[in-house]
């Protein structure tokens, strides 16, 4: 079984709140962050009991700085402050300490001198039961390669001393990734999993600002996951992100969000227990707007101007059915229930996606592990329940249709197809977007005018993708 971590550098709040978001997404484990220590207002016991208290192991504490390759006296100063780092990891009840490449314009180069340093740091670990793990940074001042990490985690030939691989210092600077497949997976002591968009920038800018969840950037993570795999490496994945927006979010969500990454990346890879498969979907059912009155007046005159017509209307309450050929938008009046909420927080806009697959039930099935919010509310007689989740960015609500009481109009001479004759399963999934109805009639608008297939009629709906994303 996988151990899920995450560094709470990765998250915006006070230590506490941290921890607290950290548990309540799932996670196994956390790396500690210094800061977030230094600035706690009680001491690392307290941090280590909180930790056990939420069901959390704290798989490493970071950073140690500036250690390696240090001329004299900075060199035994830096055995003191590792001395008073080990205080603090027992207290806190962690036994790994994650040491950063030197930056420091005073350190200076040579795997030997390097490995010499790491051998005595790794024998004061060792008589406190402690391990050490080097990672290379990437702008690191004579170590930014993890291939001389470890080659000098290597010639320091230290049980107590291992090699931190994260993803982001070997793929930003496009180092290949054959020499990990030789790297004993005893010897990794950690992993460190990060994204990121390709960016025309330094890579310590790039790297302290830019990182992303794994999945949601363009780094070639599945090719690390892949070269790690050779290892045989068993310990923590730990999600480590730096990211302004991230740190500006809500904790809780952004945790979720790391999980989930984390979840999707194993069941790719095989590290965990399969997921329910991704469901088949089958287009777009309909798109549903929240409005009051006087905005569904502006709404519906605007579609009445764009060709959209009134086709139904629900029997019993103020929600009414616009179509267009195959785009079917529900306008939604209702003063109460989610649709009014929706409105009431974020002003007129659409409260829900519908997206018809084959198999709602696996929809729902590989949702909940995924962490999705699932929706219900209660349904009246009549009324269809619709298998539901909240969107990733908010809130959201599927609509629950009893059969609508149908306007017909005519389309060559047959009855307009309302939801009413149509028996398809639904998935509801929220989006807060704008400027929804221009798009969809633009998109329409550009089906329409695609060259039809080659002997035959143009097709009426797009083909629908092989699976939803998450």
């Amino acid at each position: 079984m996988v151990t899920r971590s995450i560094a709470t550098v990765s998250l915006s709040g006070t230590l506490e709140e941290k921890l607290r978001v950290i548990a309540a997404a799932n996670f196994d484990a956390v790396e500690i962050f210094e800061n977030d220590l230094l600035t706690f207002d009680r001491s690392p016991r307290d941090v280590a009991m909180l930790c056990k208290e939420l069901g959390l192991s704290i798989c490493a504490f970071q950073p140690f700085r500036d250690f390696e390759g240090m001329p004299e006296p900075q060199r035994s100063r830096n055995f003191v402050r590792a001395e008073r780092k080990f205080d603090l990891m027992q207290e806190l009840g962690t036994d790994l300490l994650l040491v950063c490449s030197n930056v420091s314009p005073a350190s200076q180069g040579g795997i030997d001198r390097a490995a010499a340093d790491f051998r005595e740091l790794g024998e004061r670990a060792r008589s406190r039961g402690l391990r050490v793990g080097f990672e290379a940074l990437a702008w690191g001042r004579h170590v930014s390669d993890y291939r001389d990490a470890w080659e000098i985690v290597r010639r320091a030939d230290h049980p107590n001393v291992g090699v931190v691989l994260d993803s982001f210092h070997i793929l930003a600077p496009g180092f290949p990734l054959s020499a990990i497949r030789s790297i004993p997976g005893d010897r990794i002591f950690l992993v460190q999993l990060a994204d990121a968009p390709r960016l025309e920038l330094d890579v310590l800018s790039w790297s302290r600002h830019h990182r992303s969840f794994p999945g949601q950037g363009d780094l070639p993570v599945g090719d690390f996951m892949d070269a790690l795999a050779a290892t045989g490496y068993a310990g923590p994945l730990s999600l480590e992100i730096f990211n302004d927006e991230f740190r500006a979010g809500l904790a809780n969500s952004v945790a979720v969000d790391g999980y989930r990454s984390l979840a999707l990346l194993e069941d790719k890879y095989a590290l965990a227990a399969k997921l329910p498969p991704r469901a088949r979907t089958r287009g777009v059912g309909f798109i549903e707007f929240a409005v009051d009155r006087t905005r569904g007046s502006e709404l519906t005159s605007l579609l009445s101007q764009l060709g959209f017509v009134l086709t139904g209307k629900h029997r019993s309450k103020s929600v009414e059915h616009w179509a267009q050929g195959d785009i079917d938008l529900v306008v939604n009046y209702e003063q109460t229930g989610f649709a009014h909420s929706h409105y009431v927080t974020h002003g007129s806009g659409v409260c829900a996606i519908a997206m018809k697959v084959d198999d709602p039930a696996a929809v729902m099935s590989r949702a909940e592990p995924l962490k999705a919010s699932l929706f219900r509310q209660p349904v009246g007689p009549g009324e269809l329940e619709i298998p539901s989740i909240r969107g990733v960015g908010g809130s959201l609500r599927p609509r629950r249709w009893r059969e609508l009481e149908p306007r017909f109009r005519t389309r060559r001479g047959r009855p307009q197809r309302t939801f009413a004759h149509s028996r398809r399963p639904y998935f509801a999934v929220d989006a807060p977007w704008r400027h929804v109805v221009l798009g969809v009639v633009l998109w329409r608008r550009a089906r329409s005018q695609a060259p039809a297939a080659a002997g035959g009629r143009r097709s009426r709906r797009p083909r629908a993708e092989p699976g939803l994303h998450q």
